[in-house]
């Protein structure tokens, strides 16, 4: 499926829950792993604030791009922001949905007032 690169420049990210693991199998514990490097993978959730509008998301990021001073409720970056549309079967019932990935989660700051 198609990935979509977000703009995120102008938007409000909130960190809404510190970085943790990814885990691929909640029975065994097994924590994700990104297919091409190997290195172990880590969701942060955010709130997404743009044009007033708002969404929770969930942001797949390497382990190697959360970057210190990362404080919850405060701004932050997310560079290389991704978003991949997903569909799948389980359990003979149709479920779809957006998946985030971003390079990195680092502090940011509130965008600028848009003068108008």
């Amino acid at each position: 499926m198609r990935v979509i690169r977000i703009d995120a420049s102008v938007a409000t990210i909130l960190l809404t829950e510190a970085p943790a693991p990814k885990v691929r199998d909640r029975q065994t514990g097994e924590i994700a792993k990104d297919a091409v490097t190997g290195e172990a993978l880590m969701t942060v959730g955010v709130v997404f604030i743009d044009e007033g509008e708002s969404s929770l998301i969930q942001v797949t990021i390497p382990e190697s791009g959360v970057t210190d001073g990362l404080t919850v409720g405060a701004p932050v970056s997310l560079p290389g922001l991704l978003a991949r549309p997903w569909e799948s079967v389980f359990n003979g019932q149709q479920r779809h949905g957006i998946a985030y990935r971003a390079t990195a989660v680092a502090p940011g700051a509130f965008p600028m007032a848009q003068a108008g």
